[in-house]
This record gives C-alpha cells, structure tokens and sequence, in this order.
C-alpha cells in the first residue's frame, strides 16, 4: 500500500509530516499526520494516537496541541488520523457539524447508507497501524497508546476499552463519556448503527464500564469546569460512577475555568504525554 507525501517539516529535532493514501477500510483517500521525534541511532519511538474532535483534522492537534516540544524530549511519535472520510457523496454526511464527514465518531457503522464508508474504528485499529509499519521503520507500532479530545476522547476511551490488552496507555480531554446518553451521540449513533440502542452499548464507555470491559491501566481524563458542553453533552460525572462502581482506576482531574479549546489541551498536554511516556517508553 503507497502514501502520498503532502507536506514534512522539522519541528523540535524531529519531523512533522502530512501524508494520503488510499483506504480499504473507508473505500476512499485518508489522510493523517506523524511526528517522529529525534532518535538515538537503533531505537524507535512508540506510537500515541491523538484523535481529534467533531469538525476537526489531521491537522488539528498537531497544530494547536502544543505537543510537539515534549514528545520530542520523550521520544514519541504522534499520529493524528483525520476525524472520518471526506468527499463521501452521501446524502446528509455533509452540512451538519456534529455528524457526517468530520464527525466519524471512531467506529463502524452498520447502517446501509454509511456502512462501507464510515468505518473509522477499523481504519485506527487495524489499517492505520499496519500503514505506519509499511512505511514509518522508525515507529514501534507494538508499543501504542490513545490520547483524544471531545469525540476524540470518546474514542480513545471506547478503543481502550475494547482492546484493553493491546494498547498501553489511555488518556481524554473533556471527553464525550456516554453518547448514548447525550444528543451528539445519539444523533451519531442513530444514524450510524441504527435506532436499537443495544447496539449502542459498543460504542459507549461508560455501557462498557458497565460491561465489566476494564483497561489495565489508569484512564487519565481531564475536564475544564468552564467548558460550555459539559452539562448537556460530556458529563464527566458519568464515567466517574461507572469507573467506582467497576473497580477501573481513573484519574480525572476537573479544573476551575478552563473551557472546551485546545488552549485548555496546551495547558496540560506534557503531562498527559508524560502519562503515557511511563507505560510507552523502555
């Protein structure tokens, strides 16, 4: 499988990339972005994926975050996949912010009209890892760990979650904790996976809390009290119970006057990147 270069600059001794190639998993071009930071000659960096949220890019928290400085002194890569396939032709996946393109919610759908196209958990899973094999020697993609905003954060939780042996590390910014629950994620999931809520749980950290499907690590997830979507939409409050109540160790952190913006993300992302670079480096 070939990738297309869109763009490379040096960033902090390393490398910040832009790059396309053709899906399989969502049936059309992908694009995503990789900073390699600085090596010692014969080591790789382990791999951290940085998933973004509703209407955001592969450009997004690469260029906002801020966390480019510190995965360079810690010697991880970051990759940041677009939020879902563009350019899909299919009616209603474009022209509303919170669903369609921009809006993949990191999962895979089933409804007829979206099936073959959004399959965003199966393309960060399994066809994105295997690219970066292909065609990044300087990766580790054994060592992985899943850093993600809002939507984002939703589905870094929810893949843990699912893949509680796989990835080493886990950590969420005001992240979206039971979609099926709020309206972002039930106007997703409803269109997505249809109208059983059942099928939802899969989807839904907290219904996996629920499920007794535990990561072995501690899940790290930060909220801003000042946040204009906390009431309605995130609710961290949910997580928190569903988290005691299934004996899963998180650490949530809730701060005074920070918002829903990456100026919120740039203020804590060396620890963040810190918590992973604990269970990612050797």
């Amino acid at each position: 499988m070939s990738i297309h270069t869109i763009s490379q600059q040096q960033c902090h001794g390393g490398m910040q990339g832009y790059y396309r190639h053709d899906s399989l998993e969502t049936d059309g071009p992908m694009r995503f972005g990789v900073f390699v930071p600085p090596l010692r000659a014969g080591r790789r960096a382990p791999v951290l994926y940085c998933l973004a949220g509703l209407t955001c890019n592969e450009e997004t928290f690469a260029i906002k975050a801020g966390a480019q400085r510190m995965a360079a002194e810690l010697g991880i890569a970051l990759v940041t996949p677009d939020t879902s396939p563009r350019d899909t032709g299919i009616d209603g996946a474009t022209g509303d912010w919170e669903f369609g393109e921009g809006a993949g919610f990191y999962l895979d759908a089933t409804e007829a009209a979206y099936a073959k196209r959004f399959r965003m958990y199966s393309y960060v899973t399994k066809e994105l890892p295997y690219v970066l094999g292909s065609h990044f020697p300087l990766l580790d993609i054994d060592r992985e760990g899943l850093c993600g905003h809002s939507m984002g954060g939703h589905g870094a939780l929810v893949i843990a979650l699912k893949n509680p042996r796989r990835y080493r590390s886990v950590s969420a910014f005001a992240p979206i904790v039971a979609p099926s629950l709020v309206p972002w994620g039930r106007k997703a999931l409803r269109h997505y996976l249809g109208n059983d809520s059942k099928a939802w749980r899969e989807w839904d950290a907290v219904s996996l809390l629920e499920m007794r499907r535990r990561f072995p690590g501690t899940l790290l997830v930060e909220q801003g009290q000042a946040d204009q979507f906390l009431e309605v939409q995130l609710q961290y409050w949910r997580l928190d119970a569903a988290a005691r109540a299934a004996r899963q160790p998180l650490s949530l952190r809730v701060h005074a006057g920070y918002d829903h913006s990456y100026w919120f993300i740039q203020s804590f992302i060396d620890e963040h990147l810190r918590h992973h670079a604990q269970a990612l480096c050797d």
